[in-house]
């Protein structure tokens, strides 16, 4: 699936002449969060959001520092925070260099950038100038179709089967200590493991195989220190 897929292509945007209290209006009206900034001629340049205009004069949430403070901290910061919360046009205070995403792009490709830049949005541009908006947000469209629904019996042989080669292609679970045993659709998750992270991930594994019913969590974990054997209760 690609980017295309889910953006939103009808984008409210912002003139980057316009004023931070235009910019509020647009975000207040449209109840969204941010606005992408374009000059003159259309061109993507920047991105004004509500944290850009967080800590702002007029509401006296400008950052402040003890005198101390201030001499360890650099000119050129304090002047930039100066500009972000006095400026009055959106190019003043806005965020850039941009991170952007093209629409051919994979969503794994978008995942992967927003994790990289921390942000929880992506202009979608094509040759500078944006053609739609994807967020963080947008990726619970494919997510919620994926919803599987299993139409037929599946017998136990054949989910006990496929569980254990989910197990196999897994790093934590290779060393063969946790057994699988299935009866009427119940996975029974059994032997010892080292890491109580690990029964968390054999759990998914086993929840994500079409035909399980239930789940029966009898691993045991030994503590890698002292070598004791710490049984867990069952889970149903």
């Amino acid at each position: 699936m690609r980017i295309s897929n889910i953006m939103t292509d009808n984008v409210i945007v912002i003139d980057e002449a316009a004023t931070v209290i235009d910019a509020a209006e647009l975000m207040l009206t449209h109840r969204i969060s941010a606005l992408p900034v374009v000059d003159r001629n259309g061109a993507l340049v920047g991105v004004i959001s509500d944290t850009d205009l967080l800590r702002r004069a007029e509401v006296q949430t400008e950052k402040r520092r003890s005198w101390w403070l201030q001499l360890l901290t650099s000119p050129g910061k304090v002047a930039d925070e100066y500009v972000s919360a006095n400026g009055r046009r959106v190019r003043e205070v806005m965020s850039r260099p941009l991170v952007t995403v093209s629409p051919y792009a994979t969503l794994a490709e978008a995942a992967e950038l927003m994790e990289q830049t921390r942000v929880k949005r992506l202009p979608v541009v094509v040759g500078g100038h944006l053609v739609g908006i994807v967020t963080t947000k947008d990726f619970l469209k494919p997510l919620r179709q994926t919803r599987a629904v299993c139409v037929f019996p599946i017998d136990d042989q054949t989910i006990r089967s496929n569980v254990e080669a989910e197990l196999r292609t897994q790093q934590w679970a290779r060393n063969g200590l946790i057994h699988v045993g299935v009866e009427d659709g119940v996975v029974t998750l059994s032997g010892t493991i080292v890491d109580e992270r690990v029964r968390a991930a054999a759990r998914v594994a086993a929840e994500n195989i079409a035909g399980v019913s239930e789940i029966k969590d009898e691993l045991t974990w030994i503590d890698p220190s002292y070598g004791i054997l710490l049984p867990c209760e069952t889970i149903n």
